[in-house]
């Protein structure tokens, strides 16, 4: 990696902390306990439409494993880590064929991670009822996901006037 790379990536780890510890401050009460908006993906969207795939999925897991030690526990990060891992395939996956805009990749993220989190929910809690929460969450998911991937594609437009990598 070069420097200009380690540069990057090093600021948009703490940007994707400091986004995370915004949205945990955030009282967001939408019905289901732990549901977040995951204004972090920015970053992660960000890194892996400028600087590349390896980047992003580092990016994602230093996060995971930083906001989950700082914040939370090792059962949120277990949450986090699985949402991160489901989301980040279904993202490279996406963004490899070519078929999405950049807001596609980040709706496909952000339903795949709350589906990566219910599947973990479903065995820590030994229970398939809370499949029900999964079409609320796929909405939810589909509007932060469009929002996020329209903010993403403007700073990486920016990003890629400026720097190259």
């Amino acid at each position: 990696m070069n420097n200009k790379r380690i540069a990057f990536l090093g600021l948009f780890v703490a940007l994707a902390f400091v986004l995370s510890y915004i949205e945990y401050l955030l009282p967001l009460n939408i019905g289901i306990p732990g549901a977040k908006i995951g204004i972090a993906n920015l970053a992660v969207m960000v890194t892996l439409y400028t600087i590349g795939e390896k980047d992003a999925i580092a990016l994602s897991i230093i996060r995971v494993v930083l906001v989950g030690l700082t914040f939370g526990n090792v059962s949120m990060m277990m949450y986090s880590l699985a949402g991160a891992v489901l989301s980040l395939i279904a993202m490279l996956i996406a963004k490899k064929t070519g078929k999405f805009s950049m807001s596609g990749v980040s709706v496909l993220g952000g339903v795949f991670h709350n589906i990566g989190q219910i599947i973990v929910a479903m065995f820590v809690l030994e229970t398939g009822s809370l499949i029900y929460y999964l079409p609320f969450l796929i909405v939810v998911g589909t509007v932060s996901g469009v929002v996020i991937g329209l903010v993403s594609n403007m700073i990486v437009l920016r990003v890629k006037k400026v720097f190259t990598f």
